[in-house]
């Protein structure tokens, strides 16, 4: 097809045409952001369908030393005209924190997949140890130690979804003999969801007890522990390969072995802010302080303040990927614009709205294909299927619209750059902005040298067309 020369229209309304066709375009991008929000959302409940059973994100706590104790409280009243002294018992509960607790996880992690969705799920194997001790000065708390009903204590375990406990029974040990277990009484940080045991602590007034334990708990997405006594050490092994720390407090040591992570956390009651012994008469203990970068403390602390976390995460979230890779849409566009209006105004090729829409068209559905292939074939091959196709259309319809392959095959390597591009700026996120900002500064030095003599308000003869393929 021969090339078609422009009209008497000026530059500059040449300039307007395709920046109106790209505002237009800017529905439909919108539109698919809000598909990948969509789709996002039904994946999200696909995964909660299933886990459904096996287990949330679990939150394990303790163990505790739960001792109950007594308290009398006299009040005078005026019975008729005399005073009348009533005296009355109430019972309360003594909770110790262990003086040092070491526990172990072996996290084994599987993917389960229905449809073309899946979820990370995992089994803990949870096994430690704990040591309890009476505090010596336990009257500056208010409780008298003669008060306390040691053959009445319990040992309590947390586990923030219980449903996930599964394989052989738990199995805990208090002073080598082996107690039988009993479902609820959890912590107060798991919401009262866990296990706990009954059993005689009149060795307390003498020496210490040890507490060792064994039990396995299933799950997805994330597994925490709420530190809690004067020296907690938990050690994470597993061969997830991909794991995010959080919470309010980091691992002390971490390392990547062959397949999977090592990492061990250490925390101490001062840095939790707690005391080893605490009660239910007093309020409990606040979470630690939060600090703004300039030093300004928080209102409030977040909910994991108090957690040691360690979250199974996908190495490529497809979905916050696609989402990334739309909010570049105009830049797509407005690259392929302007290679067609710099033909349009200085090669003398008449390009027209419906051509414009078109070839926006195209630019906009690889986002769509992306999306849909990469719930499938995973987001590297979606993009190169994609890519391909779209680049391959464009090309074939650039060559009937510009009168011309060679000049076909300059949007091709556009095209070609543009998707290399955007591929290595959802790659490098922390450099895309420093990537984009230069490219668009090359792309408008371009754009200047290219229409230097042009005037925008006049005609440009096609005899003075040069700097652009023919």
């Amino acid at each position: 097809m021969s090339a078609r020369y422009a009209s008497e229209r000026s530059p500059g309304a040449k300039l307007l045409l395709p920046f109106l066709i790209g505002a237009l375009l800017a529905i439909p991008l919108f539109a698919i952001y809000l598909l990948v929000y969509d789709r996002q959302n039904q994946s999200a409940t696909a995964q909660a369908s299933i886990s459904q059973g096996w287990g949330g994100a679990q939150v394990i706590a303790g163990p505790v030393l739960v001792i109950p104790y007594s308290k009398q409280t006299s009040e005078t009243v005026t019975e008729g005209i005399k005073q009348v002294t009533k005296t009355s018992t109430s019972w309360h509960e003594l909770t110790l924190s262990p003086d040092a607790t070491r526990l172990r996880t072996d996290l084994n992690p599987s993917v389960r997949t229905r449809s073309i969705y899946d979820v990370v799920v995992y089994e803990a194997h949870n096994r430690g140890a704990a040591r309890f001790s009476l505090p010596a000065n336990l009257q500056r708390f208010g409780i008298a130690p003669e008060s306390l009903a040691l053959d009445r204590a319990q040992v309590r375990f947390g586990i923030k979804d219980a449903r996930g406990l599964f394989g052989p029974p738990p199995a805990v040990s208090i002073g080598g003999k082996g107690v039988s277990l009993q479902p609820g009484n959890g912590t107060r940080e798991t919401g009262g969801s866990g296990f706990f045991a009954w059993f005689d602590a009149s060795e307390l007034r003498g020496r210490p007890i040890g507490v060792t334990f064994d039990y396995a708990v299933r799950g997805n997405g994330s597994l925490a522990l709420v530190p809690g006594g004067g020296d907690t050490q938990w050690r994470v092994v597993s061969t997830w390969e991909s794991p995010s720390y959080q919470g309010g407090f980091l691992p002390v040591y971490k390392a990547k072995v062959a397949k999977g992570f090592d990492a061990t956390w250490r925390v101490g009651n001062l840095a939790l802010g707690s005391a080893l012994v605490s009660s239910d008469e007093s309020a409990p203990d606040p979470a630690p302080a939060q600090f703004d970068n300039d030093g300004r403390q928080r209102s409030a602390a977040p909910s994991d303040a108090r957690e040691a976390r360690v979250d199974l995460i996908t190495p490529v979230d497809l979905y916050s990927q696609v989402n990334r890779s739309v909010k570049y849409g105009f830049l797509f566009i407005g690259f392929t614009f302007l290679a067609f209006l710099m033909f349009d105004v200085i090669g003398g090729v008449k390009v027209s709205a419906i051509e414009y829409g078109l070839v926006g068209s195209g630019l906009v559905l690889f986002f769509v294909m992306l999306l849909a292939f990469a719930e499938v074939i995973g987001f590297t091959a979606a993009y190169a299927v994609a890519g391909g196709a779209i680049i391959g259309l464009l090309t074939a319809y650039s060559a009937a619209v510009l009168g011309s392959w060679r000049r076909s095959f300059f949007i091709a390597g556009l095209l070609i750059a543009l998707y290399g591009v955007l591929y290595v700026l959802l790659s490098l996120e922390d450099m895309s902005l420093l990537i984009g900002s230069v490219m668009i500064f090359f792309a408008l030095a371009a754009v200047m040298y290219l229409t230097r003599g042009i005037d925008w308000g006049g005609t440009v003869p096609q005899s003075e067309a040069e700097g652009v393929p023919a």
